[in-house]
């Protein structure tokens, strides 16, 4: 039975990349709905019902989930408010399918995927689809603004086999 290797980019714009025999690439299941404040607006959720339908294929293959620390700043209130409902959202899922899973930061990862000196959002995550596109060209990045989940799989790959 061969490893499968999950990298989660948390959060609702954020991507899962899972490595095994195939590398597969996905924007993170989201769903639309009003907010539950009183201003109306509208919000992103995790789609569990779509993000446990997409892992389910892989629970009898030996998989093992890295999932990347979602942001946690109280000067960014509603990122890190979504950030954290989106984590929770995910891990209910992951452990109702009987996943490990472990946290990793940002910085583990990058340090060990992407050049150093990068400054600012903007600049890691144009190094993140370059690279993910170099290291997995059979993947279709258009929808995709980087290739963090899969580099995140990629990561835990190379750190984890022996």
């Amino acid at each position: 039975m061969n490893k499968v290797w999950i990298g989660i980019d948390n959060g609702v714009s954020g991507s899962l990349g899972i490595i095994n025999d195939n590398v597969s690439y996905f924007p993170t299941p989201i769903k639309k709905e009003l907010s539950y404040t009183k201003k109306k607006q509208w919000i992103n959720r995790i789609d569990g019902i779509k993000l446990y339908d997409l892992l389910l294929p892989y629970v009898n293959s030996s998989p093992m989930a890295y999932l990347e620390r979602p942001l946690v700043n109280p000067g960014m209130f509603k990122s890190t408010i979504s950030a954290v409902r989106s984590l929770e959202a995910t891990l209910i899922i992951v452990e109702r399918l009987g996943i490990p899973y472990q946290y990793v930061d940002s910085k583990e990862w990058q340090s060990v995927l992407l050049p150093s000196g990068l400054k600012g959002s903007d600049e890691l995550k144009k190094a993140s689809l370059q690279i993910g596109k170099r290291l997995f060209p059979q993947i279709d990045f258009n929808k995709f603004k980087d290739a963090d989940g899969l580099l995140i799989a990629e990561w835990a790959r190379r750190k984890f086999t022996k």
